[in-house]
């Protein structure tokens, strides 16, 4: 995984966490909802980034 990912990934996790709570303090569920569902897509990518890696450490390419 570039650099560039990994901050892109990480910064939308601590933008999904920021969401949900604001969601959580002003109890709007939709808000803290929308902040769940960008962790989980943050932390997808992140997951799809490290297979590729490994596959590439393991294939040499």
């Amino acid at each position: 995984m570039g650099i560039g990912d990994k901050i892109s990934n990480k910064a939308e996790e601590l933008g999904g966490k920021a969401k949900e709570a604001v969601g959580n303090l002003t109890n709007n569920e939709r808000l803290e909802a929308e902040g769940q569902a960008d962790q989980a897509k943050a932390h997808g990518k992140a997951a799809g980034e490290n297979v590729k890696d490994a596959a590439k450490d393991a294939f040499g390419k």
